[in-house]
């Protein structure tokens, strides 16, 4: 480690390098800011929050890589800032922060390493390699178990990216939101990159781009389907891991942020001077205009400098115990996240970090939500989750937050991480407990229908308190970490070997059933099975009260080979094939999806937005919700706890709850389903009067067509057979 002395020399060799000069500026806003100074000069006030830091240094960057130092001098409630005159928008820049080296106490400044500005709104650059010059510490020091406490002194400014001034007063006067109703939303998830890469009516210098996804032919594939929102998979700027590069991975998903006010430059075809700013801006509102909104999964959690001996980037050198949390020796992080670190919320600059992070994303780029990654970690005050906690408060009382959607995946991997059901109202919650349900059920291993019950009626033993409706509950039987749903029919064990971690990642816990063999085969039988299965897992999706999530993809038969934690795959394995045209089976599997979801859009039973009742609505005996048995008879307490393979469901539209927006008593179509998950074809007695005198069948899983509603007619009280593995909606004619 280097001595005080060497220390020193290397602080004032910093200080002691001009450049233009530096007002005093202004402590707000954060981040660097285009303005007109004193005397009608134009240039950029920049502002960056460093408790407990000695000296900052901002430092400017021409195209060849040349640097000028310019100290900042002004101090404000620990904001160092200053105004430059004459930098303008397309200025790349860092700051290198002075301090105490000191690993035993938290304290991790290092001048020689240039820091991305945490409030950088474009980044210019890709964190494609991580040499040992973009390390805080002696990276491949002898002794590793104390490689983190040793300070590297290499300049690790020509290895980084570099932060972008941005100059933007775009009023989005132009755009007109959506603003789809909770209980109308329908999430369809997926990657920027890996949903236009291989879309061949995509030009090919716009796939894999923000550009790729406003394009004519990406939007007619949303539309066409019939979603209300895309939910896109991290577009913060992010790192790739030092481990991934080592193989010749990268991280794919994103989920490795470095910068939460930059849109992921790698994802840009204009350029990465701040023109990804635009580009993105763009993307929203075209997708705006064809009445879709966009959500953003974003990963407040942690940052990509992971632990000790991760990389130095940005908030780790610019105030280490003021950013993450430590553990009670302050030289390693608590981690609750799995990934090296966590975000410290519970300070007051972190959150304003994040809240301005996502007032930023929805007031200047446009977008209608947030699912928040691991959201639990957020929720923790000290050590345990607090549903209380700072987070959640400013959430709830900010006027520009509480307006948008926000999903919360409700939980982490720390103990007491598990909050499914948990968080407040205002919140949406991603429902593991309807997948593993559902799974369950269709691979045949329920013990009985109770728990299923819940998942498809909204899941009230969940959401029915503080005023929290069905669609606090997002349905999703697969997302983008694990099985496609192609996969979870074709595979029961994970193949993850292209990763390059032994298949030890990714979860051993699928709930997959492959159908009688492991992976691809030409047996007929089993690949009319498992295209079966697949009608029916997305038949029960988007038939359940809640907001149904669909990975893209999914309604084509999009396959990853097996690999459940495809995270680091950017190539075919994560990319979505466009060849439909050329497989009659997954143009079928898409043409039943349009037409669920245009059933879906069509009938409010189906999008309820308070929870059944169950009890009688009418003289009748009707009431808004019921079961049945296959003999026809509605289920008693016992039949909840036998096990069973079907299960009959009757929506009744006659009294939903709630009025249209004239104030008119919401009246619709009443429907049965019926799911039999049994093995053989079963015959079903169809409830008579007052449950319904005619039914006609709408939707029948076995059937290989599903380009148009078959119609047939059945009569209330005789039956229908059912096939093996397959579900039946039938609509009641009065």
């Amino acid at each position: 480690m280097s001595s005080a002395a060497e220390q020193e020399a290397v602080h004032e060799h910093a200080l002691e390098r001009t450049g233009p000069p530096v007002w005093p500026g202004a402590p707000t806003p954060l981040g660097a800011r285009c303005r007109v100074g004193p005397g009608g000069v134009t240039g950029t006030n920049f502002a960056l929050w460093a408790g407990g830091a000695e000296a900052v240094e901002l430092c400017l960057f021409e195209a060849d890589g040349t640097e000028t130092r310019l100290p900042l001098t002004e101090l404000t409630h620990e904001i160092w800032h200053g105004f430059v005159p004459g930098v303008g928008a397309g200025q790349r820049y860092g700051y290198r922060v002075h301090g105490r080296w000191d690993p035993w106490t938290g304290a991790r400044w290092n001048p020689a390493k240039l820091l991305l500005d945490p409030y950088a709104r474009a980044v210019d650059g890709d964190f494609a390699a991580l040499p040992p010059e973009a390390y805080g510490h002696v990276r491949d020091w002898p002794q590793q178990h104390v490689a983190d406490t040793v300070r590297d002194e290499r300049d690790s400014a020509p290895h980084v990216p570099k932060g972008v001034v941005v100059h933007d007063d775009d009023d989005w006067s132009d755009d007109r939101r959506p603003k789809t109703p909770w209980q109308d939303s329908v999430i369809y998830e997926l990657h920027v990159k890996g949903f236009t890469r291989l879309h061949p009516g995509i030009p090919e210098h716009l796939r894999g781009t923000y550009a790729g996804l406003a394009h004519p032919a990406a939007i007619e594939h949303l539309t066409g389907l019939g979603v209300t929102a895309v939910e896109l998979l991290p577009v913060h700027q992010f790192a790739h891991e030092d481990h991934l590069l080592r193989r010749g991975l990268r991280n794919y998903w994103g989920y490795n942020s470095v910068g939460y006010f930059a849109p992921h430059a790698g994802y840009s075809s204009s350029g990465t001077t701040g023109q990804q700013v635009g580009e993105f801006k763009r993307m929203v509102r075209a997708l705006h205009a064809a009445g879709i909104e966009v959500i953003l999964d974003v990963v407040y959690n942690h940052t990509a400098e992971a632990g000790e001996l991760g990389p130095t980037l940005s908030l780790k050198g610019i105030d280490n115990r003021g950013y993450y949390r430590l553990q009670s020796d302050a030289r390693r992080y608590a981690d609750y996240t799995g990934c090296g670190n966590t975000l410290h919320v519970v300070q007051p600059q972190v959150l304003r970090l994040i809240t301005d992070s996502l007032r930023y994303w929805v007031t200047e780029m446009g977008v209608d939500g947030f699912r928040f990654d691991l959201a639990a970690a957020l929720a923790r005050s000290m050590h345990d989750v607090d549903m209380l906690s700072p987070f959640l408060a400013v959430i709830a009382q900010d006027p520009v937050l509480r307006r948008v959607k926000l999903i919360a995946e409700p939980w982490d991997v720390g103990n007491g991480g598990y909050q499914v059901g948990a968080f407040p109202p205002l919140w949406t919650e991603w429902n593991d407990r309807y997948r593993d349900a559902v799974r369950d059920f269709w691979r045949g291993a329920l013990p009985d229908v109770r728990d299923l019950g819940y998942r498809l009626s909204g899941s009230s033993d969940l959401y029915a308190w503080g005023g929290r409706r069905p669609y606090a509950s997002v349905n999703f039987v697969t997302a983008h970490d694990g099985f496609t749903l192609r996969d979870l029919v074709t595979y029961e064990r994970k193949h993850n070997e292209a990763n390059g971690e032994g298949n030890r990642d990714g979860t051993h816990d699928n709930r997959s059933w492959n159908c009688g063999t492991e992976g691809e085969t030409d047996d007929p039988g089993i690949n009319a099975l498992r295209l079966r299965q697949q009608r029916n897992l997305l038949t029960t999706l988007l038939l359940s009260t809640g907001v149904p999530m669909l990975v893209a993809g999914d309604e084509t038969g999009r396959t990853q080979g097996g690999n459940n934690n495809a995270y680091c795959q950017d190539n075919e394995i994560g990319w979505l094939d466009w060849s439909l045209p050329d497989d009659p089976d997954r143009a079928q599997l898409l043409a039943l999806t349009r037409r669920l979801l245009a059933l879906r859009h069509r009938h409010p039973v189906l999008r309820r937005r308070a929870f059944f009742s169950g009890r009688p609505q009418r003289a009748d005996g009707l009431r808004d919700l019921a079961w049945f048995t296959a003999e026809g008879a509605e289920m008693t307490e016992g039949d909840w706890y036998a096990p069973t393979a079907t299960l009959g469901l009757y929506l009744s539209g006659r009294d939903i709850p709630g009025r249209d927006e004239r104030g008119e008593r919401i009246t619709d179509d009443s429907f049965l389903a019926v799911l039999h998950a049994g093995p053989r074809p079963l015959e079903f007695r169809l409830p008579g009067p007052p449950w319904a005198a005619t039914y006609e069948l709408v939707v029948d899983t076995a059937r290989t067509d599903q380009s148009g509603p078959p119609g047939t007619l059945h009569e209330g009280g005789g039956t229908i057979t059912v096939g093996a593995r397959s579900t039946v909606l039938l609509r009641v004619r009065e």
